[in-house]
């Protein structure tokens, strides 16, 4: 759930959308997008810094709007997340639309009015998170991923739809964090490398679970873009050289950090959970 501070932005005078959007928050998952936020900002900063848990939830409310609008039936259709009926199952799809539009609209008041933040960096980061999930982003994606379905989707269009519907909000988190602390330009150029070949990693390691883990161990459908004709990373390399490339993007994530030294552990064992994954 969110800090009592933020619990504000998440009330709702009807008690249907107020009961839907607890539910949805009520399994937070593994909020790798939040820890990304924290984490940065502490390997800049050296200690934790005053406004960035906020913006790191913000953050994941944007991923969780993401995750109820993409399980609709006009998207990716689906009735399982994180081992819980999704949301429109529960409910109906209206309050799942206005669920995900109300945690998006909380989520740029977070970031706006935390205070603990100069107001320059509010700004800086909510353009940069807007970008995130909009046209060129999150929704873009979605978008490209929608119009592959049932067609072959060759390697370079499949990295351009997952760098949109995945690894924007990734490469966002990161980013943000580092503003949070008020990072050099030679930290965010690497810290950028670093939240890119990430995040690509975590998708095709999301490909390689999807054919290698059952429902149950994933949380959510397994098999279902195979079921949608979707083209994926295993699809289009095989199962082998997928997991091969996603251990390449690993090491070539970790060796942007060499910038940070030892500081980097930290961000480093979040990039090998996030790879090395089973659900």
């Amino acid at each position: 759930m969110a800090p009592k501070s933020l619990d504000s932005l998440l009330a709702s005078d009807d008690p249907r959308l107020a009961e839907a959007t607890a539910y949805v928050l009520a399994k937070p998952g593994k909020q790798l997008r939040q820890r990304l936020v924290i984490t940065t900002s502490e390997l800049i900063a050296g200690a934790p810094v005053a406004g960035a848990s906020t913006v790191a939830t913000a953050i994941e409310w944007l991923h969780i709007y993401s995750l109820v609008h993409d399980d609709l039936p006009a998207m990716d259709d689906d009735d399982l997340r994180r081992g819980r009926p999704t949301v429109h199952k529960v409910y109906d799809d209206a309050t799942a639309i206005l669920v995900g539009d109300g945690l998006q609209a909380a989520a740029f008041a977070a970031i706006a009015g935390e205070s603990a933040l100069d107001a320059a960096v509010r700004v800086n980061i909510i353009e940069l998170v807007a970008k995130a999930v909009g046209f060129n982003g999150m929704v873009g994606g979605q978008a490209l991923d929608m119009a592959g379905e049932k067609q072959q989707v060759d390697i370079d269009g499949l990295r351009r739809i997952h760098a949109q519907k995945t690894g924007a909000l990734i490469r966002a988190a990161v980013l943000a964090g580092a503003l949070c602390a008020q990072a050099s330009q030679q930290q965010l150029n690497a810290l950028e490398t670093y939240a890119e070949k990430i995040g690509l990693a975590f998708q095709i390691t999301d490909d390689v679970l999807d054919v290698t883990q059952s429902s149950a161990e994933l949380g959510k459908t397994a098999g279902k873009d195979s079921e949608a004709n979707k083209s994926t990373y295993v699809g289009l390399m095989g199962l082998e050289l997928a997991a091969r490339e996603a251990e390449t993007l690993l090491n070539d994530a970790i060796s942007a950090l060499a910038l940070f030294g030892e500081r980097g552990a930290d961000l480093t064992a979040l990039a090998q959970q996030m790879v090395k994954r089973s659900h």
